[in-house]
């Protein structure tokens, strides 16, 4: 008898997410393709910034058998763009290994081609103004992104028909525990 726990098997009937099936697969095909961390493709726009991510795109990194250190990052790159992300080529390479935490890369191969065309951003609702008598107090707050979750928040409460119903029949649906006696 097998000594796995039926969880563990990789044959077991049980549910699972797609984001644990596609993982394996997704490392599987970078890895055949050079790249170790397949976040240096999806977060290259952070890496180099959106003006040159868009004219430029990592194609795989080789390393020096058996390191993991003194690799070759190829990247595709729009014919017109090619000398100027040439004459970036120490910032990049700065960049990407701060992105790796240590020296992964030392230098960069060039390839002529159109890189793949970043998939549009979905656009996000437009908040409604929130009313005066539950914004005044929103407005002091510095960092906008609390201050857009909690304008969010005001404008649901602000479009609601008033305080929820907990029960329709009289009885109290959250019991009270008396601890005292």
């Amino acid at each position: 008898m097998s000594k796995r726990k039926p969880e563990e098997s990789e044959r077991s009937c049980r549910p699972r997410s797609a984001g644990d099936l596609l993982g394996g697969i997704g490392g599987q095909s970078f890895r055949r393709f050079g790249f170790v961390q397949s976040s240096i493709v999806s977060r290259w726009g952070e890496i180099v910034g959106e003006r040159y991510s868009m004219v430029s795109s990592p194609e795989s990194i080789r390393f020096p058998a058996g390191r993991k250190s003194g690799g070759v990052l190829t990247l595709l790159v729009d014919g017109a763009h090619a000398q100027l992300i040439q004459h970036l080529t120490p910032l990049i390479v700065e960049r990407v290994n701060r992105f790796f935490g240590h020296a992964a890369i030392n230098r960069i191969v060039f390839r002529q081609g159109r890189p793949p065309a970043a998939p549009p951003r979905p656009e996000r609702p437009q908040l409604r103004p929130v009313p005066k008598e539950l914004g005044e107090g929103l407005r002091e707050i510095a960092d906008p992104e609390l201050r857009a979750c909690l304008e969010s928040l005001a404008s649901q409460i602000a479009a609601s028909s008033g305080r929820p119903s907990l029960s329709q029949d009289g009885e109290d649906p959250i019991p009270v525990i008396n601890r005292s006696e």
